[in-house]
């Protein structure tokens, strides 16, 4: 069965139109581009509607039609989003998209409406991961979790072509058992893909080695608990340069101050090194990679330095279980346990032969499991599935003349 839909897939993708719904245009290009490029070349006529800050360039020499995003903003949702809803419905149809894929929870949310009112044939939901409405505590927070359960039980049923993808399967369960979603509509595809071409492993750097930890600046991601592994570290006499890379996230609640960072770095106990352009540059310089989070979907950064030959070490929670294996290629720790990350770190840095041998099975993980290629492959036949559901050719506006 999976070889036929396939084989059909070229000739049922050709001229159709998948509009992709972001809400920042770094995003995209850091997360999306390698799925939106596989899909560009399988036939699909791309377009990318989101916030157009630093990054419109990049996605308009690739190809893509850019869509300019006014009132859809990133954060928690609230009365002012009801015009973020409008701008939707108009966009998508003005576009007349084939499939409007949804990334992220707000345009989960008012992308599913919007494509309800507007007439989209078919609808991809992507959860990269729960974040902060699903994680975070707080009165406000608990309250929001609850209507955000409620409003996207509706909004993942309100196409009946549609599939949401779960980057791992303990997110699929909790929404399965929360009554969001059932197994007909859901698919898990674990990642958005890794180009490892571009993360490859080299030669670890001469000198006092690197711990790196690359993110957005969010106490979720387990900042503190770094921080306080590193003085750890320091008093045990263990050597190492411990790095924080990544900025801060205003719109995010979670986001940890630039003064909290500089006073860190003032302490001396940890580097900040700010946002990072050069990742595979930045993992390179690196002997460990950790990320201590709460709860991921699936970390991009871990996967990153899996695939450049790095020891890695994350907390043993939904998201980072998929990709370290302990004692294989790293090690999983308890969630906000500054010891045992510390004694993880340890570990490795006292043993060189170890990290590096641990960095040869990540890479070989990620080759096999996690490729670009792989994924993308898996998303588009979620794609031609939903095409083949339609008896039409479901073309873009622009070829829909030539149609008699």
């Amino acid at each position: 069965m999976a070889g036929t839909a396939l084989s059909r897939g070229p000739a049922r993708s050709a001229g159709a139109r998948l509009l992709f719904l972001v809400t920042e245009d770094w995003y995209f290009c850091l997360h999306w581009i390698g799925l939106a490029r596989a899909a560009r070349d399988a036939g699909f006529e791309v377009v990318v509607a989101t916030r157009i800050v630093a990054h419109g360039e990049q996605i308009r020499v690739e190809g893509f039609g850019l869509l300019p995003l006014r009132a859809l903003r990133r954060g928690l949702p609230g009365p002012r989003d009801l015009g973020a809803l409008i701008e939707l419905v108009r966009l998508y149809r003005r576009e007349a998209p084939a499939i409007v894929h949804h990334l992220a929870m707000k345009p989960i949310l008012y992308g599913s409406w919007a494509a309800r009112i507007a007439g989209v044939p078919a609808v991809v939901n992507s959860f990269a991961g729960l974040g902060y409405l699903f994680t975070g505590g707080g009165l406000a927070v608990r309250i929001l979790r609850w209507l955000a359960r409620l409003t996207l039980r509706r909004a993942l049923a309100l196409s009946s072509s549609s599939k949401t993808i779960f980057n791992n399967g303990d997110d699929f369960r909790q929404f399965e058992q929360l009554g969001i979603v059932g197994k007909e509509r859901a698919v898990v595809i674990r990642g958005v893909g890794i180009d490892t071409s571009r993360f490859c492993p080299r030669p670890e750097p001469d000198g006092v080695p690197i711990v790196l930890l690359a993110s957005r600046m969010l106490w979720d991601k387990g900042v503190a608990e770094f921080v306080g592994a590193a003085r750890l570290l320091a008093k045990r006499g263990v050597e190492a340069r411990c790095v924080l890379a990544g900025r801060g996230d205003p719109a995010n609640p979670a986001s940890i101050p630039d003064e909290q960072l500089e006073t860190w770095k003032r302490e001396g106990v940890v580097e900040w090194w700010g946002h990072q352009t050069d990742m595979p540059g930045a993992l390179a310089s690196a002997h460990v990679v950790v990320l201590p989070s709460y709860r991921e979907g699936l970390p991009t950064v871990l996967l990153e330095a899996a695939a450049s030959g790095r020891a890695i070490v994350g907390t043993d929670v939904p998201g980072c279980r998929e990709i370290v294996r302990d004692g294989v290629n790293g090690y999983l720790v308890p969630p906000r346990h500054e010891a045992a990350l510390a004694d993880a770190i340890e570990t490795l840095l006292r043993d060189p032969e170890k990290c590096v041998r641990m960095g040869r099975q990540g890479r070989r993980i990620v080759v096999d499991e996690f490729s670009i290629d792989r994924v993308a492959q898996q998303t588009l036949a979620v794609y031609r599935a939903l095409l083949d559901s339609h008896p039409e050719p479901l073309l873009a506006p622009s070829q829909r003349a030539d149609v008699r």
